[in-house]
């Protein structure tokens, strides 16, 4: 049932995907513009979010006729991409400067919970138990949170240096778990 590897794969997955840490700056100008930053709100709207998506996300790909596995392809390129933004240091998925809610757009979605995440935990699902997902995605949340709630001492601490080592790392290791998630699916 539950295994520490799996939820070790699943954390590190979704930690690598969601990227709060390359999402400081980002974090830190919603911070600056609102005045505050509502970080139980933003962490409780992203893990309805998951895990709906993550129980709902089959059902919603049946309504549209989509098979998993043309799914978990999809959701390869598009982690493939989101790792080659980080490491390149370019941007392919834009974010939209226009939104006012901060702590839940774009905070909570699409930047916590965009596309990328969503397809990752329907991968997730096909590739580990559901409990151990479950896991990951609390262990992710409670990250998720912590940095929010530490987002100024971070700012100062990291660096601009320090968030980029830290995207590209990331960036690599979203490039082999898409390339995993592809050679499963293929």
């Amino acid at each position: 049932m539950f295994s520490l590897k799996e939820i070790f794969s699943v954390t590190l997955t979704l930690f690598a995907v969601i990227d709060i840490l390359g999402s400081i700056p980002i974090i830190i100008q919603i911070r600056q513009r609102e005045g505050k930053i509502h970080s139980e709100k933003a962490t409780l709207v992203a893990g309805l979010l998951m895990v709906i998506f993550l129980f709902l996300g089959q059902s919603i790909l049946a309504l549209f006729g989509v098979d998993f596995q043309s799914f978990a392809l999809a959701g390869a390129i598009i982690i493939f991409l989101i790792g080659m933004e980080m490491i390149l240091g370019i941007e392919l998925f834009k974010n939209d400067p226009a939104a006012t809610s901060g702590s839940i757009v774009p905070l909570a979605f699409p930047l916590i919970v965009g596309a990328g995440t969503m397809t990752t935990l329907l991968s997730l699902r096909s590739a580990y138990s559901l409990p151990n997902v479950l896991v990951g995605i609390g262990v992710n949340l409670v990250f998720v949170y912590v940095v929010l709630k530490s987002s100024a001492w971070i700012e100062g601490k990291l660096g601009k240096a320090g968030e980029d080592i830290l995207r590209r790392v990331f960036g690599v290791i979203l490039l082999a778990i898409a390339i995993k998630l592809f050679k499963q699916n293929f």
